[in-house]
């Protein structure tokens, strides 16, 4: 039996195969072999092979070597927890950050890293607040962007921040824009362990950023949360009461994702 597949006027043959592959497996035919995919496919075997060897080369598949069996992958379950705090982490840290925008009465950002680059989830803006940032929801960023970029890039291992700063090399946004690798390093150890991050006109002349990492369950950052304002509206006072609101919200987000101290107590 074949899978019917919706009509669409541009189709990619392997690729409308390999899909029908995927989602040829459910709760109650969780493994199956080359043979029985061939046959539920009623497509070649030497095809089917084809298509599973790369899946499974690419995560998407598993095979077990006693059994001869194939499974879904761990890729998937990672692609879909990446969904799933995406749409998870706008929806539980909205009221938060609308309660943040009005305490500050500033703009409030939401970002994610996402395919090595920094994405904007979501924006509040006050609208009594004259500035208005280009950053919309959805835009990309270079990793290195930022107080989100930073701040993203600080609580990831070192070789995974060496392989995205290879990909995306640093380059000077403002004259006081960190181009240093070595240095920027260093910024990025300073952040995690103060637990958070000051970007003071690197991104955007005029501009300072505060931004808080955000927790999962597991402890993992797995989004930020942080607040742009003009630099001279702030003095040092100010600055530091911005940083304790930015903090406590970013923890308040966390607390919802269940996420825990290392001595097993919620962080609230």
């Amino acid at each position: 039996m074949s899978l019917k597949s919706p009509q669409k006027k541009f189709q990619n043959t392997s690729l409308e195969r390999a899909m029908q592959i995927l989602c040829s497996f459910t709760f109650e035919r969780r493994e199956m072999t080359l043979a029985e995919l061939s046959a539920h496919l009623n497509l070649p075997k030497s095809t089917t092979y084809r298509l599973v060897s790369t899946l499974n080369d690419y995560g998407f598949l598993k095979r077990n070597n006693s059994t001869r069996c194939f499974s879904l992958g761990l890729k998937l379950l990672e692609l879909g927890g990446i969904v799933y705090n995406s749409i998870s982490l706008r929806k539980i840290a909205s009221p938060y950050l609308d309660q943040l925008k009005d305490r500050l009465g500033k703009t409030i950002f939401l970002g994610i890293l996402q395919e090595d680059e920094v994405v904007y989830i979501d924006k509040k803006e006050d609208t009594k607040n004259p500035i208005r940032f280009s950053s919309e929801i959805g835009r990309r960023r270079p990793p290195f962007f930022g107080m989100l970029g930073q701040l993203l890039l600080a609580y990831l291992p070192e070789i995974e921040v060496d392989r995205i700063l290879e990909k995306y090399p640093l380059q000077p946004i403002t004259k006081k824009s960190i181009t240093d690798k070595t240095e920027f390093k260093k910024k990025l150890a300073t952040i995690r362990k103060q637990g958070f991050v000051i970007d003071k006109e690197e991104a955007l002349d005029g501009i300072t950023g505060i931004a808080a990492p955000i927790r999962d369950y597991s402890g993992k950052v797995v989004g930020g949360v942080g607040v742009g304002f003009i630099t001279s509206s702030e003095d040092g006072k100010g600055v530091k009461m911005v940083i304790g609101e930015v903090c406590k919200t970013a923890k308040a987000i966390s607390q919802e994702l269940g996420y825990l101290r290392e001595d097993g107590v919620r962080i609230f």
